[in-house]
């Protein structure tokens, strides 16, 4: 390359070398969720350190999901596990008429809200209370508390994947709304049905990437071309996720529920937090024995409560829709999103 200078006397040519075009790099992010390990001290004084809870602050901003590690004692979930065994192979049963996902192979399950089967360090579990306050804002909203069971297969229900979706299928701000609590009642890995996660999609996160209404049983699928775009640039994960963990995840996040190829039905509860100032109006059924448990336990979260008979809860419990005939959406609708 040259350039032609004026000078006194006349005019010069100088030559400028040839520069190296600039190179790019893309950024590399593992396809693994971040697992922080938590320390038997934070879990008896109910807090994290400083530096875990920015760990678990950073990875949910960022991926989408955070596991936090050695939580919950394996014993308290044992009891609870049983019962919901039992409960999903009524649920299994009932065939067509069953809450199930998409398919057959994985149902929404509720645990019984009653005296006998609640854990405070299950269901209210302080270290996720504070997870949650801090990317949402102090006094999260609970209003909703299920479960996801990935059923073995039968001859009438073979082995089948959900569509990658995304739970939040509905119009919703593009900032951290909701974050899903999820816990495992057992170990979680490939074969028994650990969830697929397309980490740091919840920045990705449209109603224009997705397909189906909201209420439909399908709705929610994201478009194959995205899937197959953003396979190249960060591909899914089906991560273990080690008994006595809990995993947080933006409400937004791709994800799909997988084949369980085990022998015995794998349960993983689901409880969602809304911020705040997120209108969401659903409330929980519980006993209304657990009043005082939830008053003791429940700091740091407004909990939507609807307290019925014990008997009332036994009922009903079972009877509730699938995952996407709740309605997450707010109350009200902003006048103009921001």
């Amino acid at each position: 390359m040259s350039v032609v200078t004026r000078v006194a006397g006349g005019f010069r040519t100088r030559v400028i070398p040839r520069q190296a075009p600039i190179k790019t790099f893309a950024r590399s992010l593992s396809s693994q969720p971040i697992a922080v390990n938590v320390s038997s001290e934070e879990v008896t004084q109910g807090r994290l350190t400083g530096k875990n809870l920015e760990l678990a602050t950073r990875a949910i901003h960022r991926d989408g999901l955070v596991v936090l590690e050695n939580v919950i004692e394996h014993n308290r979930l044992d009891e609870l596990n049983a019962k919901m065994l039992e409960d999903a192979r009524t649920l299994q049963n009932a065939g067509d008429d069953s809450p199930y996902n998409y398919n057959k192979g994985n149902i929404q399950q509720d645990p019984p809200l009653t005296e006998q089967y609640f854990d405070p360090s299950i269901l209210l579990n302080p270290l996720a209370t504070q997870v949650t306050s801090t990317v949402l804002g102090p006094g999260p909203r609970l209003s909703f508390i299920s479960g996801n069971t990935a059923l073995p297969p039968t001859p009438d229900s073979p082995p089948q994947s959900q569509p990658v979706h995304s739970d939040a299928d509905f119009d919703h701000p593009n900032c951290p709304f909701a974050l899903v609590v999820n816990i495992p009642l057992v170990d979680m890995y490939l074969e028994n049905g650990s969830t697929e996660v397309w980490l740091g999609t919840h920045h990705l996160a449209s109603l224009a990437a997705q397909e189906g209404k909201h209420g439909e049983r399908a709705s929610g699928r994201i478009k194959k071309d995205l899937l197959e775009n953003r396979a190249l640039e960060r591909p899914p994960s089906q991560p273990t996720v080690k008994k006595g963990s809990l995993v947080i995840r933006d409400l937004r996040l791709w994800h799909a529920g997988k084949p369980n190829l085990s022998d015995s039905a794998r349960v993983m509860l689901a409880l969602i937090h809304f911020a705040p100032w997120f209108r969401n109006a659903m409330q929980v059924e519980f006993s209304e024995k657990l009043r005082p448990t939830l008053r003791a336990y429940g700091k740091g979260l407004q909990i939507q409560s609807l307290f019925m008979p014990d008997e009332e809860i036994q009922e009903r419990y079972l009877n509730h829709g699938f995952g996407n005939a709740y309605d997450f959406d707010q109350q009200d609708k902003l006048a103009e999103q921001i």
